[in-house]
């Protein structure tokens, strides 16, 4: 991605993190309950304005994460409007600020999961009432690791782990790179830097969209009280430029189509 340092996406903090035991197939639809107390969000009111889409784009290691995910939304066949929020922007994550969003982004970028967390912890109870009354949360390669636990929003029904190096994965190390993915049963490719796989609960309401090819869970979208959460450990979001700097390729060539499906899975009720 042009004047930005993807390579600042690398999390070894994160290997400290517990890989949880057994690995989702890509035909698991589980269910469960969410059993917390709900706030109620009220939709918004018909109007022929975009729905609006938050996207943070605080301090968290990569300038043009947040301005790409912007831009994939604002192009989306489903248009958005886009605000900025987060440490810096001078719109802090409220209940109030989030009460009027469709739709909460957490990109990527990250490289210190606990540093970002500590500019976060304060907005988690305002992020987990918001998505639990209805609101959908979009995590992306890092965005996707913040939705687990330890620390994180806790809104998935289970956990993460790094990919990279994990058993039976394809990426040995934390470079950027193309992954194999079957996304819906099709063999696609998509960026990958050190990206999560998702770990989900026995029983859980979960959909995965897609896999990597030892069977983890690579993309997923679960419900969460009456909301919904959308997580993707790869990036649907790299356009050329991402690709351009690296040096790779995407045998299926650079499309959007994935990033597009993920975001109406994630908003559709």
């Amino acid at each position: 991605m042009p004047g930005a340092d993807l390579s600042s996406d690398r999390r070894p903090a994160l290997r400290r993190r517990r890989l949880l035991g057994g690995l989702l197939s890509a035909a698991a639809l589980l269910a469960a309950g969410c059993g917390q107390p709900e706030v109620v969000v009220k939709p918004p009111a018909r109007s022929s304005e975009a729905p609006l889409a938050l996207v943070y784009n605080g301090p968290q290691g990569c300038a043009d994460c947040g301005p790409a995910v912007a831009d994939l939304l604002r192009r989306a066949p489903q248009h958005y409007r886009v605000e900025y929020v987060g440490p810096g922007t001078g719109k802090p994550i409220t209940a109030a600020v989030l009460a009027g969003a469709q739709l909460y982004v957490q990109p990527g970028g990250g490289q210190d999961l606990d540093r970002t967390w500590g500019d976060l912890r304060e907005s988690a109870d305002a992020v987990r009432d918001w998505v639990r009354g209805g609101g959908s949360y979009l995590g992306l390669c890092f965005g996707g690791y913040l939705a687990g636990h330890d620390p994180g929003f806790g809104l998935l029904p289970g956990d993460t782990h790094g990919y990279a190096g994990s058993p039976g994965s394809t990426v040995p190390d934390e470079r950027d790179t193309v992954v194999e993915v079957s996304w819906r049963g099709r063999q696609r490719h998509m960026y990958f830097q050190d990206g999560p796989a998702f770990q989900l609960d026995e029983g859980s309401a979960a959909t995965v969209l897609a896999t990597y090819p030892n069977g983890a869970a690579a993309v997923v979208v679960a419900p969460y009280g009456k909301g919904r959460v959308g997580v993707s450990g790869p990036h649907p979001e790299a356009d050329g430029s991402w690709y351009d700097e690296k040096g790779l390729a995407n045998p299926d060539g650079v499309r959007m189509d994935l990033a597009y499906d993920l975001i109406q899975a994630t908003v559709a009720r």
